[in-house]
C-alpha cells in the first residue's frame, strides 16, 4: 500500500447535479480522519456540484450494494467554495482563465476542453473572483455555476 492509500480513500458521492439536472455519481478522494467513525475531510476539487467543498468534514458509511465507502452528510464546513465554470465561446481557451484564477489562489481541475470545477479558499473575498466571473460571462464566454457558496463567500457578496 502506498503513503496515500493509507492516509486516503476513495469516497461514493450519489447527489443530484444541479448542474446535470439528474442523479450523478461520483468518486473522490478524501483524507481518513476517523476511519472507525466514517469521518473524512475532502480532498478533491468535486466536478458536478454537490454540497460539499474541499476541506468539508464529513460522515461516510461503507454500502453493501456499492461495496464502497458512500457520503451521508457534511459534519464541518472549511468555508471553502465550489464555483463551477462552462466555456461557451468556441475555440476559447479555458487555460486562460484557470491561470488568471490561479493567480487569486483559486486553484481548479478541467474535466474536459470547456469546462472546469474551481476551489475558493476561505479566505480569498470571493466579491472579487464573481467580478470577474461576470464581466467573463457578460462578454460571451463563459457560464458559471455556484453549487456550494460558503457562508464567508455569501458575505463577501453583501459586503461589495
Amino acid at each position: 500500500m502506498t503513503e496515500k492509500e493509507n492516509r486516503y480513500e476513495k469516497i461514493l458521492f450519489k447527489y443530484h447535479s444541479p448542474v446535470l439536472d439528474e442523479l450523478t455519481v461520483e468518486t473522490m478522494w478524501a483524507e481518513i480522519i476517523d476511519k472507525e467513525n466514517g469521518i473524512y475531510k475532502l480532498d478533491n476539487i468535486p466536478f458536478y456540484g454537490p454540497l460539499i467543498a474541499t476541506n468539508d468534514q464529513f460522515y461516510a458509511k461503507f454500502d453493501e450494494l456499492e461495496q464502497m465507502p458512500t457520503y451521508r452528510k457534511t459534519i464541518n464546513h472549511s468555508g471553502n467554495s465550489i464555483v463551477l465554470v462552462s466555456i461557451v465561446q468556441e475555440g476559447y481557451d479555458k487555460e486562460i482563465i484557470r491561470d488568471r484564477f490561479k493567480e487569486l489562489d483559486c486553484t481548479s481541475e478541467g474535466l474536459n476542453d470547456s469546462y472546469f470545477a474551481m476551489e475558493i479558499l476561505k479566505d480569498v473575498d470571493y466579491s472579487e473572483i464573481q467580478k470577474i466571473l461576470v464581466e467573463y460571462e457578460n462578454n460571451g464566454v463563459l457560464e458559471y455555476a455556484e453549487p456550494c457558496l460558503s457562508q464567508k463567500h455569501r458575505k463577501d457578496l453583501k459586503n461589495d
